[in-house]
């Protein structure tokens, strides 16, 4: 059975973590992964904020290809980045281990990674890889996701369904509106934007769980 792992790497102790490394950004949220060629493009949100200073940053740094704007919006702008992965010891270790990406999310300290690997053979190869390779490793959670339709948790990770939670709670999908997402990151202890994310992810994860297979199966 697969497992899940949450895991806590320090900026500085891998490749994207210190390409992203810029003061002033209070969070980073890595939206996907895109293989072009042998290059792997991440896609990522950004607080506007500082959107030109850490564009010109990250563009300066010497493992990046290129970095641009994909969209932006009035609180936020999506990013691309191209860098080379193989040279990252975190990514090329989650790649050698058969592990999976599932969420990220950095601030100029650390970064918070969500990953599912096919056993916790492969979890510990992962983190062998990772302390061979002299990057810190703290693990905050392990767990095997439940299948679909098993018990309250239908795909969701632990913050996803604690954001679900309390936006439900709050009167966030009321109309109007009981609270905003900037409320519900204060609650959190979390950014607005991470609060988004979250909800977003739990969103998809709930439908995935439930409705898609019952269609499918029809």
């Amino acid at each position: 059975m697969s497992v899940i792992a949450e895991v806590r790497i320090p900026s500085a102790d891998f490749e994207l973590g210190r390409i992203l490394r810029v003061e002033g950004v209070t969070s980073i949220e890595l939206e996907n992964l895109v293989p072009i060629g042998d290059a792997t493009v991440p896609l990522f949100w950004i607080h506007n904020s500082t959107r030109q200073s850490f564009l010109e940053i990250v563009q300066r740094h010497p493992a990046v290809t290129s970095a641009s704007e994909v969209d932006v919006f009035d609180d936020r702008t999506l990013f691309t980045l191209e860098w080379d992965a193989n040279q990252d010891h975190v990514f090329r270790g989650i790649s050698e281990s058969e592990g999976q990406l599932l969420s990220a999310i950095g601030t100029p300290d650390a970064w918070d990674f969500e990953l599912r690997f096919p056993s916790h053979g492969a979890l510990s190869k992962f983190t062998t890889h990772c302390e061979d390779a002299q990057v810190s490793v703290e693990t905050t959670r392990v767990y095997n996701p439940t299948e679909p339709g098993d018990g309250p948790w239908y795909g969701l990770s632990e913050p996803q369904r604690e954001a679900i939670r309390l936006a439900v709670q709050k009167g966030y999908y009321d109309i109007p509106r009981g609270c905003t997402t900037k409320d519900l990151a204060d609650e959190l202890g979390i950014s607005d934007q991470a609060v988004t994310e979250r909800l977003r992810r739990a969103i998809v994860a709930l439908v995935t769980y439930t409705l898609i297979p019952a269609e499918s199966g029809t």
